[in-house]
């Protein structure tokens, strides 16, 4: 199965051993090699997600789903994209036309880019860069700049209000989903994606997999990296920037066309790309869960990891309700952000004790660091429910 696995590496060889390739520019056809692929993989994840997602939905709401184009409704990503391509695009006359038209794009190449940085399988990262988490984040947070052009631009008061929503929710949210990755470089001791991974490949007692979310802090660091995650990708309960009952579509008001199916595109492409990293940082990447699976290629473990999180984020979308904004800031920075922090400390003191690796202190270490953040979880949980608004009574008329 070795062949298998790394079959897209040896088509790539292959490919640039050709005679006829000058050497001038075969580093070009090495990236391209590499980016094309990734670009037609996630494209396609795209479409497929799309679709999925609203077949999902109307299931979960006991209605009907995408079912008249194409058999089951199978060709309606298809439809979709015709749609969007031959729609008017229309401009406000007031809007600041350059940024109108340079916000979709603003958000759609950096995140294309960050996928750049992901190990997809064994060997199989575009760039194997020392500080690649950084470079993951550093790409990221451009984000908030073509929302705010796209808010700024439009002339549009509701646009105008939801990117200042999106900007205030975004970058609260940003200091908990950094926070919870820095647990993962101060046990593996690199900002290297590839290392990460490796750190997670081997097994416990031959069998137990040495992922970090079987871990007291990797556990709870996973919790408030998805949580946070859900927040940076504007996905429900989290998407009050587009709260369509208060500013009908936040900072998309003014877009239609292709340009709104940009946003659409990078929206799903920056949730692709940060469930990718949760899958990198805690699930052991491309590693097998068991030791006995191990002949399966590692391209399909990630990908069956990765599109597990993408079915639990369209599960939270279907049974949760939308908060308000006091409510969502409120639990960034009174329950979120102090958890990531004492979670940092339990890291560090799980580190220093690790010679308690077998046996009973082994078992004990790992009670001993899981009630502590339980009984953390349970106090500032409490905290925010007796500090919160009076609970509404609601009267009705006689």
């Amino acid at each position: 199965m070795e062949a298998v696995d790394q079959i897209f590496i040896t088509i790539k060889q292959s490919i640039l051993a050709l005679s006829f390739w000058p050497d001038a520019l075969k580093p070009i056809i090495s990236a391209l090699i590499s980016i094309v692929p990734i670009m037609a993989a996630f494209g396609t994840c795209f479409a497929v997600t799309t679709l999925v997602e609203r077949k999902a939905l109307g299931r979960f709401q006991n209605r009907y789903g995408p079912n008249r184009v194409g058999p089951f409704g199978l060709l309606q990503p298809i439809a979709d994209a015709i749609k969007m391509l031959t729609k008017e695009d229309i401009v406000p006359f007031s809007a600041d036309k350059l940024l109108h038209f340079l916000a979709p794009v603003v958000l759609c190449i950096p995140v294309w880019l960050t996928f750049s940085v992901l190990p997809f399988g064994r060997n199989m990262s575009a760039l194997d860069l020392d500080a690649g988490l950084l470079f993951f984040f550093a790409l990221g947070a451009s984000s908030e700049l073509a929302v705010f052009m796209a808010g700024w631009s439009s002339r549009n008061k509701y646009a105008m209000v939801g990117a200042m929503r999106a900007i205030a929710q975004m970058i609260s949210y940003e200091i908990p989903l950094v926070l919870s990755t820095v647990t993962v470089v101060m046990i593996v001791g690199s900002l290297s994606l590839n290392d990460i991974v490796a750190a997670q490949t081997s097994f416990s007692y031959g069998f137990i997999p040495n992922c970090h979310v079987l871990t007291p802090w990797g556990f709870a660091a996973f919790i408030f990296f998805m949580i946070a995650a859900t927040a940076e990708t504007n996905r429900a309960p989290f998407d009050l920037p587009e709260a369509e009952s208060e500013i009908i579509a936040g900072y998309l008001t003014e877009y239609s066309g292709f340009k709104y199916a940009l946003f659409f595109l990078g929206e799903y492409l920056g949730l692709f790309a940060i469930t990718g990293l949760a899958v990198t940082l805690f699930l052991g990447g491309w590693s097998a869960p068991l030791p006995f699976l191990a002949f399966i290629p590692s391209w399909i473990w990630f990908f069956a990891k990765f599109a597990t999180l993408i079915a639990i984020f369209i599960w939270i979308r279907a049974t949760v309700p939308r908060l308000r904004m006091d409510q969502l800031m409120k639990f960034c920075w009174k329950f979120l952000v102090p958890l990531t922090v004492l979670n940092l400390f339990i890291t560090a003191a799980w580190h220093f004790t690790g010679t308690w690796q077998f046996g009973g202190a082994l078992i004990v270490r790992w009670l001993i660091f899981a009630a502590i953040v339980a009984a953390a979880y349970v106090g500032l949980g409490r905290g925010l429910t007796l500090n919160r608004y009076p609970k509404r009574i609601y009267r009705y008329a006689e």
